[in-house]
């Protein structure tokens, strides 16, 4: 039986990585990818997992840490900085779809508990496939996008109720009354657990992980970050309400804490397979015989549910005064059911609450709803000018001829591209040296209120060629894009290259990881925030221990003509990750001892020509000296310490080959 058990897994893993991959190549999101899986193995496709407590079981983990991860990212500062949005467009949103959703299922006769689950769960959106799509697209900070976010974080609000609802319609059994006792002690039961949780995180989990972290055990934290998402998930279950509530609300407390990015960064390796699992058994309950004798049925379901989410969404924005454009994108983002949708009916299946056929044609709907979203959400922009072009149009023409109308005597400027904090504090330099400035920005409220203080700042993308020609891109200076979005970056610069090749472009990145791809790009000069601020440490301190300001200053000038390359390597650490080291293309120093019967020893540099293998010879350590950048006629002696620098493959080539000459 673990023979079978384990060849599946094997099968399941081999499929997955198959899969996944062509949807990476076909650009269709890995959630799909994970849905075939599900199919092909399920009990309804080659049936390699079949027994039906399995899949439950796989399902329940899966959900329990796609909850976990979603909590993780959810943040209440956020949520108070877009208010008007979330409780405002979100709220009208979610009701209404759900209003709609539960009345016209209501007339196709579908009973109360199976209505309720089902306008609760196609009310809601996909938060992964949206802020993934928006973000590679650099439009999360665009009306639209920053619209869309509101909505989905209200979304995922409701998701906590919704979460206790299922259990307390499970327990009703039936009848008014006892469905109104259910809910009002699934909500007393909610209200209880929402304070105990919240009262742990806020005493408890601080200090266990203050005292964890000083451990300094990346296993350790680890364990004990799984162990409160697990413990989390088991207490809220044995109070009677889903594992899930449990996990998200771990996240929730989690995302709270100082350690959040840590914890991110720990559970990244294994997170997004476990959300793979997740999606991988909501494809296992999927029926292929039910997609084929309910075809008709499940995609004229799957046209009313964009039909009936994008008008309520449209409208709604319109309410808002949304212009007609914005609205439409904001529906096009937003029409697909999302995960959460698919998690609540997931947990509907396991508490008997979705006949089990009209629950196949649902979900299976549901899914092919998401499988489209990622094209809608792509082209939201095209299909926005195509139907209202004329209001699209003029928007941006008024916004091009503000800039242009501000700007027409302007020459020699500088064009700031991103007004953040960064993009402010260039422009403050430049105002203080009386330099002129145009200043572009996709996020509204903060352009609203620099132009509000008399600062030259603009709601444009710097992509496209007519703002940047409003900006007069021909007759500037130099380009400067300040913030660290790699995509939205390389945009900007091909776009400025077509218009102006021989304008300077300098570009503001995070580490060193993209500096090759964004000259190669057209950025005259690359600057990475980590490096400049090691230089800027090392700068200062120089100067407070005496050196000269003349030869720091001289240092510094070297460091950057030459692409900052003698900062590039650095002695691992137990804390660091190779893998990541390897990403970001940053190399290691790594010491080789010549010792007893290595194929080097008595070999001269250049015969041993280490060049090839991409390593460089930083310095040689004989006794108590250290002779940097030694002369290729020096010979290796016994004992001799040979400091390499290169990236970490290449240094153990080296080091075999210094020690076997192979």
């Amino acid at each position: 039986m673990s023979d079978h058990l384990l060849i599946h897994i094997v099968l399941l893993l081999t499929i997955a990585v198959i899969t996944v991959s062509l949807s990476r190549r076909l650009h269709f999101p890995p959630i799909l990818g994970y849905i075939i899986v599900g199919i092909i193995v399920g009990p309804n496709g080659f049936g390699w997992i079949d027994k039906v407590e399995n899949i439950e079981l796989l399902a329940e983990f899966g959900i329990v840490f796609l909850l976990f991860a979603i909590g993780l990212e959810f943040s209440f500062a956020q949520m108070i900085a877009m208010r008007r949005q979330v409780f405002g467009l979100g709220t009208i949103q979610v009701f209404t779809t759900a209003g709609i959703i539960y009345f016209l299922g209501n007339l196709a006769g579908l009973d109360a508990n199976t209505n309720i689950v089902i306008a609760g769960a196609f009310a809601l959106s996909s938060t992964a496939i949206v802020i993934k799509q928006l973000t590679e697209q650099s439009e999360i900070q665009s009306r639209h996008g920053r619209a869309a976010v509101g909505i989905l974080i209200f979304q995922d609000i409701m998701a906590i109720p919704l979460l206790i609802l299922i259990p307390a319609l499970a327990m009703s059994g039936g009848g008014e009354n006892a469905l109104t006792w259910a809910l009002t002690m699934a909500f007393l039961k909610g209200v209880l657990v929402v304070v105990v949780m919240h009262m742990i995180g806020k005493y408890l989990l601080r200090p266990l992980f203050h005292e964890v972290a000083s451990a300094k055990s990346q296993e350790l934290f680890t364990l004990t970050v799984l162990t409160v998402a697990l413990g989390a998930a088991a207490f809220t279950e044995e109070m009677g309400l889903s594992m899930t509530l449990g996990a998200f609300l771990a996240g929730m407390m989690l995302s709270e804490t100082e350690y959040r990015h840590q914890i991110e960064s720990d559970i990244r390796p294994f997170q997004d397979i476990l959300l793979g699992l997740f999606f991988v058994t909501v494809g296992m309950i999927i029926s292929i015989d039910v997609l084929a004798n309910h075809f008709w049925t499940i995609l004229g379901l799957t046209v009313a549910i964009f039909i009936i989410k994008g008008s309520v969404l449209y409208l709604v924005a319109r309410l808002f005064k949304k212009e007609g454009g914005v609205s439409l994108r904001i529906a096009l983002s937003l029409s697909q059911v999302g995960e959460f949708g698919l998690v609540l009916m997931t947990l509907a299946f396991t508490y008997k609450l979705l006949p089990e056929e009209t629950g196949n044609i649902l979900l299976t709907a549901a899914v092919l709803s998401m499988s489209i979203a990622p094209f809608l959400v792509k082209f939201n922009g095209k299909i926005a000018k195509k139907i209202h072009s004329s209001s699209y149009h003029a928007s941006h023409h008024e916004i091009e001829n503000t800039i242009e109308q501000d700007n027409k005597n302007i020459k020699d400027h500088v064009i700031l591209c991103g007004f953040g904090r960064v993009g402010q504090t260039v422009s403050r330099f430049l105002h203080k040296s009386n330099k002129r400035f145009i200043a572009l920005d996709m996020d509204i409220k903060r352009v609203h209120e620099a132009r509000s203080a008399g600062e030259s700042v603009y709601y444009g993308d710097a992509a496209k060629e007519t703002i940047l020609h409003s900006a007069y891109i021909n007759k500037a200076k130099s380009v400067i894009i300040t913030f660290i979005d790699f995509h939205a970056t390389i945009k900007i610069i091909t776009t400025i290259r077509r218009m102006n090749p021989d304008i300077p472009i300098l570009v503001r990145t995070l580490d060193d990881q993209h500096v090759n791809e964004l000259i190669e790009a057209g950025a005259n000069e690359v600057v990475p925030d980590t490096f400049e601020s090691s230089i800027m440490l090392a700068s200062h301190l120089m100067l407070m221990i005496g050196e000269p300001a003349s030869q720091v200053l001289k240092q510094t000038r070297n460091i950057r003509k030459n692409r900052y390359k003698t900062l590039a390597n650095f002695y691992p650490g137990e804390g660091d990750n190779p893998l990541e080291q390897h990403q970001v293309m940053t190399g290691i120093i790594h010491t080789v001892l010549i010792e007893g019967e290595m194929f080097s020893v008595g070999k001269t540099l250049k015969s041993l020509n280490l060049s090839e293998f991409n390593v460089h010879v930083e310095a040689i350590k004989r006794g108590h000296v250290r002779g940097e950048n030694p002369s290729k006629e020096t010979k290796l002696r016994l004992d001799d310490h040979l400091v390499l620098s290169g990236l970490q493959e290449d240094i153990e080539r080296a080091e075999k080959y210094l020690k076997t000459g192979k």
